[in-house]
């Protein structure tokens, strides 16, 4: 072998692309696999529907999403490299893991359904969708540590309950359910399968039951009736996080015990949390202001005059109302508006902060990297 030249390397990738987080794994890793000389194989589906590589097969790591227990022994077998960028299964000493934070998930959720004024929170969870416990712990855990009880919808994985049962049971569960109430839906999956009971049931969305699925697609969710707003991952990061550690560890790097996590990106904004559950009349005018007027830079004392208080009543009514104060809302309203300018223009930084008000691009990238723990410019090569 001429001096200087790397071994070609084999990489198997079990990741179904069914869904925009899947694609966007599959995307990053194959990118990086270019720029690494990889040759990689999107492993085929067996007669169960199973991803699995084949028996001839030789390489030499893999990335998976390992959601069952045939997946892991089948990838076990192989005794390569393999990085896991699921968190279904227990986290074994054998293989790697990058996932997304679901601490900071739950608290995207619970923090965008409270800026609504709800109070009462539920979790919709049944085993139709592809995500594991802890997503349901965290955001139950964020709740009950501000003070409110979640009720929890579930279902054994593996119940082979029909469609009629499952469609029953949810219905009865919505119907005790004291509204308005917050639901985090484990993913796309069970939040349009919420809607259809919602919808059948003639319980209005999102004036009663505001939805918020887990995690994106931009299918699902963009053709459901209303558009189902949710949390939108950093999948392309995962996928190269995922791809630099198995090189790592192909090239003889230790097992890494601690899961790698991978912050998520924000809330996209749809039609089902499209609501203010607040009988305050005053604040929901304040509200309203600051969404249609954030990006203007207005202060809170200008929120006050537009809702004729003084600024000491607006600050109490926003304590003692959403917990926390107008300028809060200001900032996270505003900064909102530039993360979706991030993900959806190619405009600069500079032009994005002086349409959202801010005096400089410098001053926009402080507070945006306080705010969400990461510069505008690598925010938008994440994405």
């Amino acid at each position: 072998m001429p001096r200087g030249t790397k071994t070609q390397k084999h990489v198997g990738v079990l990741v179904e692309t069914e869904d925009t987080w899947g694609r966007n794994i599959v995307e990053a890793v194959c990118r990086f696999g270019q720029t690494a000389r990889w040759t990689i194989l999107i492993a085929p589906r067996d007669s169960q529907g199973k991803l699995r590589l084949p028996r001839i097969w030789n390489g030499h790591g893999v990335i998976a999403a390992l959601r069952n227990r045939p997946t892991v022994t089948h990838l076990k077998k192989l005794q390569v490299p393999v990085v896991d960028v699921s968190s279904t299964m227990k986290k074994e000493s054998w293989f790697a893991r990058v996932n997304t934070d679901d601490r900071m998930r739950a608290q995207l959720a619970v923090e965008h359904l409270s800026s609504r004024g709800i109070t009462n929170f539920a979790c919709y969870a049944p085993s139709i969708g592809r995500y594991s416990d802890t997503r349901v712990h965290e955001f139950q855990a964020c709740v009950e540590s501000l003070g409110h009880q979640c009720s929890i919808y579930t279902t054994e994985r593996g119940a082979s309950a029909g469609w009629l049962t499952n469609y029953t049971n949810a219905r009865e569960w919505l119907m005790r359910l004291d509204k308005p109430v917050g639901v985090f839906a484990g993913d796309p999956y069970p939040a349009r399968q919420l809607i259809e009971v919602c919808a059948m049931n003639s319980i209005r969305v999102p004036d009663e039951v505001a939805i918020l699925s887990g995690d994106n697609d931009d299918l699902l969710c963009s053709v459901a009736t209303p558009q189902i707003t949710s949390i939108e991952l950093a999948s392309h990061r995962i996928g190269e996080t995922a791809a630099k550690l198995l090189e790592r560890l192909m090239n003889g790097a230790k097992i890494p015990q601690q899961t790698k996590m991978i912050l998520p990106l924000g809330i996209r904004q749809r039609q089902s949390t499209d609501m203010l559950a607040i009988d305050d009349p005053d604040l929901v005018k304040a509200l309203s202001y600051i969404r249609q007027h954030a990006k203007d830079g207005i202060s809170v004392r200008d929120v006050a005059q537009a809702c004729y208080l003084s600024r000491r009543t607006l600050e109490q009514r926003f304590r003692v109302e959403l917990d926390r104060s107008p300028g809060e809302e200001i900032r996270r309203t505003r900064l909102e508006v530039v993360r979706r300018l991030l993900l959806d223009t190619d405009k600069s930084i500079a032009a994005i902060a002086y349409e959202t008000g801010f005096a400089s691009g410098a001053s926009l990238t402080q507070a945006f990297q306080q705010y969400f723990g990461t510069s505008p410019g690598r925010f938008r090569q994440l994405t």
